[in-house]
């Protein structure tokens, strides 16, 4: 029986995929279910997912609020000084409240990008890039919304996503969330690169950095305002760090002074080895390095008139990778950038433009998914130096390369497929 002459009643009746994709309520109800089950995991799962913000975050607030010592103020600090913001708001309740006002901080801002990337239910547009994010979620696991990276994050994907209509907005927006952790910058660069309002990009982004060290020096914060620049420089290499795996192997392996150790003045579990420091050294320089070669890259992609929705999405990806496949610290929370691109591109793609990212898609579900083995679940077998968590290690770190490569290769072909249209 031909599709032409099939019953109305089948012609008509709904695929039941289709369905389940493209209701909005279905797909609200995953996400806030979503939510609460990463929400418990971290306020009862196994790993203590949620230390750093009962321990460090609720350490440093404890300084600010009982001893009048402010940490980006008074002291140098690890992150920008707008992080202090929402780890303060996590105290709103009091400090045994902490925890839950911390995860529902993170939810209302999830569900405001959620709700701007799904026009808040009234067209389906997007769903199928809303329920990639709820995958992704359920992915990574609680790590998700346990580290100052999830305030960071959906405060980037409402930036990406006004961009084409609100290039200044998505500037102011992503530099205050630039001066809670610096990944966004990223995203910023990549804007400035693609589109054509440079100028109102610029202008929101300066207007609002001189805003902000403006109100920390007037607080006293003096130098210690850009003390976040080099705090990280000075560390080692930490255990999952892409570069880590040679000597977490070699110490498998029976290597002599080999070890992994836990440094106290950071909190973190490190590699100590012949070449580690080299290595350290070596990590900003290449980071720099392969930042250097994808900006050539995608300037030349400008000038050889690709789109910005063929540019900005894969140029997006291309810079956060490489901020962690070159990053020396590698912690689990690094994953979550990866989603603001991936939306980005998938959103674009939604509306008939760009090109099609299915591939990443895929991959950072990967990503994530590994991931979420490493940390909080098997951490302390890697940390033992478990076979068969060094080798979930060392796929997972695999991957950010072929990721990377994915992204590179789609602006150089996009670049050079242009470039051939116009000469011909």
């Amino acid at each position: 029986m031909t599709p032409s002459v099939l019953p109305r009643s089948i012609l008509r009746r709904p695929v039941p995929g289709r369905f389940v994709l493209g209701n909005p309520i279905l797909l609200w109800v995953a996400f806030i279910l979503v939510h609460l089950w990463l929400g418990a995991l971290n306020l009862y799962g196994p790993g203590l997912p949620l230390g750093d913000v009962t321990i460090v975050y609720k350490f440093w607030t404890d300084q600010a609020l009982l001893a009048n010592y402010w940490v980006g103020i008074d002291s140098s600090w690890v992150y920008p000084i707008v992080a202090l913001v929402p780890m303060l708001i996590s105290r709103i309740f009091g400090a045994e409240s902490m925890p839950g006002t911390w995860l529902g901080l993170v939810l209302v801002l999830d569900i405001v990008a959620f709700g701007l990337l799904t026009d808040w239910g009234r067209t389906r547009r997007n769903s199928v890039v809303g329920w990639w994010w709820v995958a992704f979620l359920v992915s990574l696991g609680p790590i998700a919304l346990g580290r100052i990276d999830s305030i960071t994050v959906p405060l980037a994907i409402v930036g990406v996503l006004l961009v084409a209509t609100r290039p200044r907005a998505a500037s102011v927006i992503l530099t205050i969330a630039t001066w809670i952790k610096v990944w966004p910058a990223a995203l910023l660069v990549a804007i400035l690169i693609s589109v054509r309002a440079r100028t109102r990009v610029i202008v929101g982004a300066s207007v609002t950095s001189v805003g902000i060290i403006a109100v920390a020096l007037s607080l006293g914060a003096g130098s210690h305002v850009l003390s976040f620049v080099t705090q990280q420089s000075v560390r080692g290499l930490q255990v999952e760090a892409p570069v880590s795996t040679i000597w977490l192997w070699r110490e498998f392996a029976g290597a002599a002074n080999n070890s992994v150790y836990y440094d106290r003045g950071i909190l973190t579990w490190q590699v100590r080895g012949a070449g580690v420091e080299l290595a350290s050294a070596l990590m900003n320089p290449l980071m720099i390095l392969a930042v250097f070669a994808i900006t050539v890259l995608a300037i030349l992609a400008v000038r050889n008139r690709v789109s910005v929705a063929d540019l900005l999405p894969a140029l997006s990806l291309a810079y956060i990778v490489a901020l962690i496949a070159f990053n020396k610290v590698g912690s689990p929370q690094y994953i979550t950038w990866l989603a603001v691109p991936v939306i980005l591109g998938l959103a674009t793609n939604a509306v008939g433009r760009g090109r099609s990212f299915r591939t990443p898609a895929i991959l950072v579900l990967v990503l994530a998914a590994l991931t979420q083995l490493i940390y909080p679940y098997f951490y302390g077998y890697l940390l033992g130096l478990n076979p068969a968590m060094l080798s979930v290690l060392s796929a997972r770190n695999l991957l950010y390369f072929v990721l990377l490569g994915w992204a590179v290769v789609t602006i150089w072909r996009a670049s050079r497929c242009l470039a051939v249209r116009y000469r011909s």
